[in-house]
């Protein structure tokens, strides 16, 4: 897999890891915009640049082969909400990473390993009387009918240049991102150039609302994905059920970028103290897909 690839996976493994995680647990928001900024919109400024800034802006992270990370995901659904705030460090060149998480008060270990996630549940939580479980996201990805994980995480799917053009993206001022300068753009995804595009586009519909924030070497330092997700109800429910409706579920994931060159070291779990819980989450996955 070449660079360029991986550096486009990257944010989706450490998204794809909270949220398989929350499946199984219980997703970093504060309500926070990520906006950063002072002062009003800049307004358009040059589409052409501004397409090409985004479109270069995962290559020219990737370059710089790790980095520390900071992710806030924020799930809302029937009026209710759930966040989770990590942070850690990532290899931007094979997408393995290790963070430590918050969620529903609760600090959970996570690794992302050959695509394979890994946490170490809270005391008490874990099943199978072994600390920490395992779920493959290639394996889950496939299931959702996406190899490419397209599917299970859209916002790799949104890193893929070829669904940005000019009219996408809008700039929309400047912001300073721990420290340091960066400008903002606003990019609308066209669901329907991305892979697997037709199946994504019954998930979050037609358009992926996307700001990034990039410094002045056009590295990312700041992403924001906004999703909104329709997950239908089982089957089994009578159609003319009122609740038998598709529910939305909405999510912002917010993820921060700095410490470019910090070293990542990230190891398996013993074999003995992990549960696969693999199959549990394809058995979840069925009843949205």
């Amino acid at each position: 897999m070449s660079r360029t690839e991986n550096g486009r996976r990257v944010c989706a493994l450490g998204v794809a890891g909270v949220l398989a995680g929350t499946v199984l647990t219980g997703c970093g928001g504060d309500g926070d915009t990520g906006d950063g900024a002072g002062g009003s919109s800049a307004g358009r400024g040059s589409q052409e640049q501004g397409t090409q800034a985004v479109r270069s802006a995962y290559d020219r992270t990737a370059e710089e082969d790790t980095a520390k990370v900071r992710l806030r995901v924020r799930t809302s659904a029937q009026g209710a909400s759930e966040s989770a705030d990590g942070q850690g460090v990532v290899d931007l060149d094979d997408g393995d990473s290790v963070m430590t998480l918050t969620v529903r008060g609760q600090r959970i270990e996570q690794r992302v390993i050959d695509q394979v996630l890994y946490q170490k549940m809270p005391k008490g939580q874990a099943p199978a009387g072994k600390p920490w479980i395992k779920i493959d996201l290639g394996k889950v990805a496939e299931k959702q009918g996406a190899g490419d994980n397209s599917m299970s995480d859209p916002a790799q799917s949104a890193a893929y240049a070829k669904a940005i053009t000019d009219k996408d993206v809008t700039k929309k001022g400047t912001a300073t991102i721990g420290g340091v300068k960066t400008t903002h753009y606003r990019v609308s995804v066209d669901v329907a150039e991305l892979p697997n595009g037709d199946t994504l586009r019954e998930q979050v519909g037609s358009t992926l609302p996307m700001d990034v924030w990039l410094d002045d070497d056009g590295r990312m330092r700041r992403q924001q994905i906004d999703m909104t997700l329709k997950a239908p109800t089982p089957a089994e429910r009578s159609s003319t059920d009122a609740s038998s409706a598709p529910q939305k579920v909405t999510v912002r994931t917010v993820m921060d970028f700095t410490g470019f060159g910090t070293e990542v070291e990230a190891d398996e779990p013993p074999a003995g103290q992990v549960t696969d819980m693999t199959g549990k989450a394809l058995e979840q996955g069925q009843g949205q897909s």
